[in-house]
């Protein structure tokens, strides 16, 4: 007797036996258990979920004697001559050698006769996306009237090449890649009807390999029993078919996830010397990747029920502390290299290349880390810093030259401020109230902040570039304990809106409690008149002191439009005045 492959001795006839597709025969069972059955149906999917068996088996149930049923009875004339392909009411065309109108044209006419002997004509065209455009329009009357004994169905990997017209004119059912844990649970349940020992490790192999095709799975299976037995091993697995061991991969993962590069180019070797497709290579490592974002964001065991209990132990002690944006970038480096290997004539260099690449990825820190390390240093700077009117790690003084921790009433703290030793003016020292808040800063704070003003808007535009160009129209105008008011004069009022942001008020908050050694809140201001430059001119002199005479006021916006010599160039060069500075 002939031999008959196990993917035909095993290919489903009941609804029930198709994997991994109930959302379309749980479908077609209940129209056909409620007499809503379509005139034309359309199975679209990758090669091997089961569109052709799935037609065959409605083909089956719409012409069974016990029929229509959603459980043929695979006992009658009807169903014996579908199954073995000798009926005359169920003609399967392929779309690819019959494409012609010429064709079309025929099946068309032969449509209007009765059936032979069954209840339906049913015509299945599989590859129907091979038709030609003219073969299609030609089906066009036919597909949306057919008479009332025929049925059509289509099967087809390709939808986007079957025109509009005859998807409109069907019902459309999208078969999807069935899991690999139930491709794994098939494979066993044909394993042990066949009497083939065969380890858990190798049919999750085959299920890797199979990429979701039942009917790939299945002729593997066939294959490894012809190259080595009843009794099969993940390592027969992987010669046969190229695949790489779970084992190596996560070798491979952790080299590249400690930028060891030495010990990825050596895996790179090794499985190159071993005859493996390092295409194939780069698609494994990118699902071992995946699977080790899905431990690292979700951490549940809905997506990786297709892994065996070890498998998951190690994958999850592999993302335990791993940074996901790193695994992102690593995701992108091989996807990128996924798609040069296809066309590349040298695959194990471009391959190593991305490798390194990928090390690289995973040990270059972030920007967040880098922000995180500043803001850890600077909190660990404040917490060993001393106190703020004395160096970290002095001692108190003591004596006469004490500050005593509760001033009298009426005290005023000195005026000006005590230079230190590199020449630098500091703040004088600040006074704590009985109730421990902190008292009224002095005067010349304003005088220290004015002086100091150039640099610290230099210093914030080093962190914020634009904030640069709008602090330098403002000047400080007062200190009231732990609030900076900040004035912009009239005629740039509407560059206060633009350092309101809050990155913007942090890091000038930041310059200015590094100046005035404590923590300050800003806040921005109108100047009730316009003013003068902070850069340029000194602000007002502390009570008791001599003003003296400084430069002359700027002039305003309006005055410099109707000064003749600017009237001039602006008339030569055609342009118009943007800005106004001291």
């Amino acid at each position: 007797m002939t031999y008959e492959v196990l993917a035909r001795k095993w290919r489903p006839q009941q609804f029930d036996d198709v994997v991994g597709q109930g959302h379309v025969t749980q479908t077609l069972k209940n129209a056909l258990a409620t007499d809503r059955v379509a005139h034309a149906y359309i199975f679209v999917g990758p090669r091997g979920t089961g569109k052709t068996t799935t037609a065959r088996i409605l083909a089956k149930a719409l012409n069974c004697d016990r029929g229509p049923t959603p459980q043929p009875c695979d006992q009658c004339a009807s169903c014996k001559e579908i199954m073995s392909g000798a009926s005359l009411d169920v003609i399967e065309i392929d779309g690819a050698s019959n494409n012609s109108v010429d064709q079309v044209r025929d099946l068309r006419d032969s449509a209007r006769y009765a059936p032979a002997r069954s209840r339906y004509k049913v015509y299945i065209i599989d590859e129907v996306h091979m038709l030609s455009n003219a073969a299609f329009n030609a089906l066009l009357k036919t597909l949306e009237e057919p008479p009332p004994h025929v049925k059509f169905l289509f099967a087809t990997t390709e939808p986007q090449k079957v025109l509009t017209t005859i998807l409109s004119r069907c019902q459309r059912f999208d078969l999807r890649r069935i899991a690999p844990r139930e491709i794994i649970a098939r494979l066993a349940h044909i394993a042990q009807a066949e009497q083939i020992a065969i380890a858990p490790d190798a049919l999750l192999a085959i299920a890797r390999g199979a990429e979701g095709g039942l009917r790939d799975a299945i002729s593997a299976l066939d294959q490894l029993v012809a190259f080595r037995g009843r009794n099969i091993a993940e390592a027969d697995v992987l010669s046969v078919f190229g695949l790489v061991a779970r084992q190596t991969l996560e070798a491979l993962a952790g080299a590249l996830l400690q930028g060891d590069v030495a010990a990825a180019i050596r895996l790179v070797a090794e499985l190159d010397v071993h005859g493996k497709d390092l295409q194939r290579v780069v698609v494994e490592l990118l699902g071992h990747f995946r699977d080790l974002l899905v431990c690292r964001y979700a951490g549940t065991e809905a997506e990786l029920a297709n892994l065996t209990g070890e498998q998951t132990q190690q994958l999850r002690a592999q993302a335990a502390g791993l940074e996901p944006d790193r695994l992102l970038r690593i995701v992108e480096l091989l996807t990128e290299a996924d798609g040069r290997l296809r066309h590349a004539l040298s695959r194990r260099t471009l391959l190593e290349i991305a490798l390194v690449r990928c090390c690289r990825a995973a040990q270059i820190a972030s920007l967040d880390d880098i922000l995180r390390a500043v803001e850890q240093a600077r909190a660990e700077e404040g917490r060993d810093a001393g106190p703020a009117d004395s160096p970290a790690g002095a001692p108190p003084p003591t004596g006469a030259a004490a500050v005593p921790a509760a001033p009298p009433a009426g005290h005023r703290p000195p005026a000006g401020l005590a230079p230190t030793a590199a020449g630098v003016a500091e703040p004088p020292a600040r006074y704590t109230a009985a109730g421990g808040t902190a008292a009224q800063p002095a005067p010349d704070e304003v005088t220290l902040l004015t002086q100091q003003w150039p640099k610290l808007v230099e210093r914030v535009g080093h962190a914020v570039m634009l904030a640069k160009k709008y602090l330098m129209d403002a000047k400080p105008l007062r200190v009231e304990g732990n609030r900076v008011v900040i004035g912009f004069d009239p005629e740039f009022a509407q560059e206060m809106e633009s350092v309101h942001a809050p990155r913007t008020q942090k890091v000038v908050q930041r310059a200015l409690a590094e100046l005035l050694r404590r923590d300050v809140v800003v806040e921005f201001t109108v100047l009730p008149t316009a003013g003068t430059l902070p850069c340029d001119h000194p602000a007002a002199p502390a009570a008791g002191h001599t003003a003296t005479p400084g430069p002359m006021t700027s002039k305003t916006r309006k005055e410099w439009e109707q000064h003749p010599t600017v009237n001039k160039v602006l008339e030569m060069f055609n342009g118009d005045i943007s800005d106004v500075r001291g």
